[in-house]
C-alpha cells in the first residue's frame, strides 16, 4: 500500500546546490515540497571531483529514498559536464557530472548552472528578469519571458576600473572591505546591470543576499538562498495534470 501511494505522489528528486563554501541538499515531492529537513555540508579543501562527490554520497546515504537527481553546480554546464568551474578545482573542466552522479546514484540525473536554477525557482516569467547570486563568486542568469538565456558568466565581466563584478562583490572583497564598502560597491552594480539589460525585476540571491541593506531600488529584491535547492525540480518537466473521467450515472 505504501509504495502505490508513493508512485502516485510522483517521483521524489534528490536536490543538491553544489557550491564553493557548501553542498546543500533536500530531497523534493513532485511538487518541489522538501520531504525531510535540508542537509548541509562544507565543500572540501582542494575541491576536486573526488573529494566533493565522497561528501555528496555522504550526504545521500543519509536522505530519505528518491527516484532521480538534480544538481545545480557554480560553472557553466552543457549537457550535464562542466565546462568552466572558476572557485572549483580545475580539475572539474570537462567533467561529465551528470553521468558520474547517474552511475554512484544510480538515478537519472540532470545538471545546470546553480545561478540558473536558483533562478527557475523565483522568476515570474514576465519580461526580462535578471538573476544574480552574491557568494564566494558572482553568479548570474537571464531570463526573458520565463526563458532562460544560457551561459551567462556576468560575474567575469569588467564593472569597474577593469576589475570584474566577481573580484569586487565576492566573497573575498567583502572580507577585505566590510559590509558598508561592499553595499556600495552592490548599489553600483545593481544600477549598472538594470542599464544594461533593461531587466523588469532584478532577484539578488546567494548565500551573501543576506548582507544586502534595504531598503533596495524599485524593481529589486532578495530571494532566499533556499532558492537554490528547491528550483531543482524545475530541471524535470512538471508532472502532468490527470484528468478525472466521469463514468455514467446507472438508471
Amino acid at each position: 500500500m505504501r509504495a502505490r501511494r508513493a508512485r502516485a505522489a510522483g517521483p521524489r528528486t534528490w536536490a543538491l546546490d553544489i557550491g564553493a563554501s557548501a553542498i546543500k541538499t533536500a530531497v523534493l515531492d513532485a511538487r518541489g515540497r522538501p520531504v525531510a529537513p535540508a542537509k548541509r555540508a562544507a565543500t572540501p579543501r582542494p575541491s576536486t571531483p573526488a573529494a566533493m562527490l565522497r561528501v555528496v554520497m555522504r550526504l545521500a546515504a543519509e536522505e530519505p529514498a528518491f527516484d532521480r537527481v538534480a544538481v545545480g553546480f557554480p560553472g557553466v554546464v552543457e549537457h550535464g559536464v562542466v565546462r568552466t568551474a572558476a572557485n572549483l578545482h580545475h580539475a572539474w573542466i570537462g567533467v561529465d557530472l551528470a553521468r558520474r552522479l547517474e552511475r554512484l546514484t544510480g538515478r537519472p540525473t540532470r545538471v545546470a548552472n546553480d545561478a540558473d536554477v536558483q533562478g527557475l525557482a523565483v522568476v515570474a516569467g514576465k519580461g526580462v528578469e535578471l538573476v544574480i547570486t552574491l557568494g564566494t563568486g558572482i553568479g548570474s542568469a537571464l531570463f526573458l519571458e520565463g526563458r532562460l538565456v544560457p551561459n551567462l558568466e556576468l560575474g567575469h565581466h569588467p564593472f569597474l576600473r577593469g576589475r570584474t563584478y566577481e573580484e569586487l562583490l565576492g566573497d573575498r572583497a567583502l572580507g577585505q572591505v566590510g559590509k558598508a564598502t561592499w553595499n556600495r560597491r552592490l548599489r553600483a552594480a545593481v544600477e549598472m546591470l538594470k542599464q544594461t539589460t533593461n531587466c523588469r525585476c532584478l532577484y539578488l540571491g546567494g548565500g551573501n543576499a543576506r548582507l544586502v541593506r534595504k531598503p533596495l531600488p524599485h524593481g529589486v529584491r532578495t530571494v532566499n538562498n533556499i532558492a537554490g535547492v528547491l528550483g531543482c525540480i524545475k530541471l524535470w518537466p512538471a508532472p502532468r495534470a490527470t484528468r478525472r473521467v466521469r463514468r455514467p450515472k446507472r438508471r
